[in-house]
């Protein structure tokens, strides 16, 4: 019998906004891919280029989103954890086991699971999925740009660059932003200190 390994990673823990995104896939060995490699050592360009083989290629993928307002109430690494768990729990054929990038093997796998370090640069399969992550994740904050331009998400991706930091503080907190972070939760308390002075001065 075959072994299908499915890989796992994720995209989008250190943002101040949006979704971690989780992603999983089960390479088919008759169907190789050139040039996977960690999303984070490939350009743009490439990422999205290999974005559609894998999904054409692969026995199976999932894509799973843990939107802020379930990051906020779990925690990061909760919220990260659970999304890899979704994800695998997702896959078609099912997995018989699953390769976690990182260091933890999230609770309640579905199928047997091992953590590997740095396994980005050294399992094809979690190549793929950091992949699938990176431009999924990207695509969705440049949707989200659509709805909220004053803060530059099509740029900075929701990351801690200090145009993100200049805006937050400029318009406060939207509905993106996960308010357990702590760059959000001083703007939130800046938002309520401006407002009060407003209120003080009856302006």
């Amino acid at each position: 019998m075959t072994i299908l390994l499915a890989g796992v990673d994720e995209a989008g823990r250190g943002p101040l906004a949006g979704p971690v995104c989780v992603a999983a896939v089960i390479l088919d060995p008759a169907r190789p891919i050139d040039g996977l490699d960690d999303s984070k050592q490939l350009s743009e360009r490439k990422r999205e280029a290999l974005y559609p083989l894998i999904v054409e290629r692969a026995l199976a993928w999932r894509i799973e989103f843990v939107e802020a307002g379930e990051i906020d109430a779990l925690n990061i690494l909760q919220a990260t954890m659970t999304g890899m768990r979704r994800a695998v729990a997702a896959l078609a054929p099912a997995a018989h086991h699953a390769l976690i990038d990182g260091n933890r093997v999230p609770d309640g796998m579905p199928c047997l699971a091992t953590a590997i370090v740095d396994g980005d640069a050294s399992e094809p399969a979690i190549m793929a999925a950091s992949i699938l992550a990176k431009v999924a994740r990207d695509a969705r904050m440049r949707e989200l740009h659509g709805q909220y331009p004053q803060y530059g998400f099509d740029r900075h991706k929701g990351y801690p660059s200090a145009m993100h930091r200049e805006a937050l503080l400029k318009h406060g907190p939207c509905p993106q932003h996960r308010r357990s972070f702590a760059p959000v939760q001083r703007a939130l308390a800046a938002c309520a200190q401006h407002d009060l002075r407003h209120l003080a001065s009856g302006t």
